[in-house]
């Protein structure tokens, strides 16, 4: 079934327009913080306030921290899980972690520590056997798959504040960046620059409440079948990819990305998130996993509204030097990821131009910085 209504992520109860002035707003404050950290001989990397990890220099050491949460992807699991069978907290469980040290990687770092925070609607929530065990599964496994340590975490029951029933999924993570030839900040981001773009494994951690609200426009629901043969609660289920085996691959090359972008809310606006004034120019666009385009053709939205809110297809960027593209894909692949070319870097005013797409997002698209 399709609508001629367009239903985008705004419908979707999701405005940025509301929510990036309040982080703006905190930035700002946060920013007047840093001087506390004399106090503790612990200096800030100024650069990182505004990216996607923050970054202190404590005696020469470069340690990156970050903290994330999963979103509404939980209550995907919940009302998916008497169609499979499957509680899919171990995948959830993945793109909570995902989430955080996704983010983590784009400054350079190596992800050392995550801590849970499982706050549930009551302690009834805990009673689930399967779902507590899969939960845990996933997490310890998404810990080992990024050569991490799960140090430790909270888990409040906390009736009043979330819904009974419910839990919300979110974590932290600290890193270490060895030296500063490896803290990745885009101070060597320049025109001529490649762009490789890292495939998603579908929609992610971001998304999700238009694709849950794009439901009521389906009669079979999530049982819907999408193109893949798939039902559409289960594809949208699968776990976010974790980026970190990628980084890693490449700092043992020896290859420093110039700049990374996680690709999560905004989609492919967040491109454009360094400062500086530079057009990104791509002359090809990689495949769009079934299930997004799923959600873009029964949401009946554009190219513009679907690249500019979701990630069709690419969950991760790295601006390098064009002579290091072709080996940035093949260590991706080595990994199992899969990465193409995809565009350059050029001089001009900051935008992003997806020309096989016939789609520009300008500065005035996206307010990540205070």
């Amino acid at each position: 079934m399709t609508t001629t209504t367009p239903l985008d992520y705004t419908a979707a109860g999701v405005d940025y327009s509301k929510i990036d002035p309040l982080k703006l707003l905190a930035q700002k404050a946060a920013r007047d913080t840093a001087g506390n950290l004399r106090h503790h001989r612990v200096e800030e990397i100024a650069a990182t306030r505004g990216e996607s990890a923050y970054v202190m220099d404590i005696g020469g050491t470069l340690i990156a921290s970050i903290t994330e949460c999963l979103g509404t992807k939980a209550l995907l699991a919940d009302v998916v899980r008497p169609l499979t069978g499957k509680t899919h907290y171990d995948s959830i469980a993945q793109d909570t972690i995902a989430m955080a040290v996704n983010d983590l990687i784009t400054v350079g770092a190596t992800p050392l520590s995550v801590h849970a925070y499982w706050s549930a609607g009551g302690s009834d929530w805990f009673n689930d056997a399967d779902r507590m065990r899969d939960l845990v599964n996933g997490w310890q496994k998404a810990c080992d798959t990024c050569q991490v340590s799960w140090g430790g975490g909270e888990t409040p029951a906390l009736a009043g504040v979330v819904e009974a029933g419910r839990i919300d999924l979110a974590a932290s993570s600290v890193g270490v960046i060895p030296s500063r030839d490896r803290l990745t900040l885009g101070d060597k981001l320049q025109a001529g620059d490649a762009i490789v773009l890292l495939a998603s494994s579908g929609i992610h951690a971001n998304g999700v409440s238009l694709a849950r609200k794009l439901v009521e426009r389906l009669p079979d629901g999530y049982a819907t079948k999408i193109a893949d043969g798939r039902l559409y609660g289960e594809a949208l289920l699968d776990p976010t990819t974790l980026y970190v085996p990628v980084t890693e691959a490449l700092f043992a090359a020896g290859i420093v990305p110039h700049y990374s972008a996680n690709i999560t809310g905004h989609g492919w606006r967040k491109i454009m998130r360094h400062p500086a004034e530079l057009t990104y120019r791509f002359d090809f666009v990689p495949p769009v996993p079934p299930v997004l385009q799923f959600v873009q053709q029964h949401a009946a939205i554009d190219d513009f509204e679907a690249y500019g809110s979701l990630n069709m297809g690419v969950g991760f960027a790295f601006f390098v030097a064009p002579e290091q593209a072709e080996q940035v894909v093949a260590l991706a692949k080595s990994v199992g990821v899969d990465a193409w070319v995809a565009g350059r870097v050029e001089a001009g005013p900051k935008q992003v131009v997806i020309e096989p797409l016939g789609v520009t997002y300008g500065e005035g698209d996206l307010h990540l910085r205070a």
